[in-house]
């Protein structure tokens, strides 16, 4: 009988001890799987701007930009759309937002304006994303009162201070590609 009691002791049949293990399995199975989601949607190889459009970038003079309700509507349409969310996900310079993943107020929103510019016909909008990698990212929108469309974007490093260093970032190349993470 003590035989079987060591014998129990080492394999541990009880009831219960396969269900945990199979859960173990199971959870590692699913993050192996999270992890090999997020490295296939990780930012395209980088692009960058074309060579007429990184000319006609140079060349415009961007007016300052301090909140959201000062970009024209149509690039607040297109940011939302980008976003891919029922509503304009991001939050003034300044406030309050999800800067990482502990959800301390789940009605902040997981971006936030840092600055942005417009011109002419072009809008550049510079913004942080909070959540497990806290990013920056700018996006170039050209725009008309009759039409938005996204045209070219990527990561940047934090700390650009005004839209002249966005747009030094935007020209020298610094901004690293294409994302899926907007």
């Amino acid at each position: 009988m003590s035989c079987m009691k060591t014998k129990r002791l080492y394999t541990d049949r009880s009831p219960g001890k396969g269900r945990m293990r199979r859960t173990q399995l199971l959870c590692a199975m699913g993050m192996i799987l999270w992890s090999a989601g997020l490295a296939g949607g990780q930012a395209a190889p980088p692009v960058s701007l074309s060579t007429q459009l990184r000319a006609h970038v140079k060349e415009e003079r961007f007016e300052i930009v301090t909140s959201i309700r000062g970009l024209p509507l149509g690039v607040r349409d297109a940011l939302q759309a980008l976003f891919g969310s029922q509503t304009l996900d991001i939050a003034e310079p300044g406030a309050a937002f999800q800067a990482t993943d502990v959800i301390v107020d789940p009605k902040l929103p997981i971006r936030r304006l840092v600055n942005a510019g417009c011109s002419i016909d072009h809008c550049l909008v510079y913004y942080e994303r909070g959540g497990f990698a806290h990013t920056w990212q700018v996006t170039l929108f050209r725009w008309t009162p009759a039409e938005t469309r996204f045209e070219w974007g990527g990561f940047a490093a934090g700390g650009l201070k005004t839209v002249d260093e966005v747009r030094n970032a935007v020209l020298s190349g610094a901004i690293k590609g294409a994302t899926r993470g907007w």
